[in-house]
């Protein structure tokens, strides 16, 4: 069974071109373009990691974390965050809050996220 990915990215070319990637990979993409999407499809479940932009339509990115360590019903899963706030601030917050990785998409290509992702749920 293939492991599954929740991507919440709110830019459609690059959820598009990273779903595509995933996929090729053998991986089932789960896509939210919201932060309140995102909480709603990580509460379903069965997603072995959380790619998480902070910059979202509605609930930033920090505030889903937040939301999802709330929860004791959510199932705890590896969150990497891929953003381009990359102020010390902003990576020392995510961590913080849980994530296992902060990469940065302008400095980060697709093959480097993909590598990343797969160290957190393995192939």
């Amino acid at each position: 069974m293939a492991k599954k990915i929740l991507l919440i990215e709110d830019d459609p070319f690059l959820s598009s071109l990273l779903k595509n990637r995933f996929i090729k990979e053998g991986y089932e993409i789960v896509l939210a373009q919201t932060g309140d999407a995102g909480i709603q499809a990580a509460k379903q479940g069965g997603v072995d990691l959380i790619l998480l932009d902070l910059i979202l339509p509605g609930k930033s990115g920090f505030e889903v974390m937040e939301e999802l360590n709330m929860d004791p019903l959510v199932p705890k899963v590896p969150i990497l965050i891929i953003s381009n706030l990359g102020q010390d601030s902003d990576i020392e917050k995510g961590k913080e809050l849980g994530a296992v990785g902060y990469l940065i998409k302008a400095r980060t290509s697709i093959e480097t996220l993909i590598s990343k992702a797969k160290e957190f749920i393995g192939t």
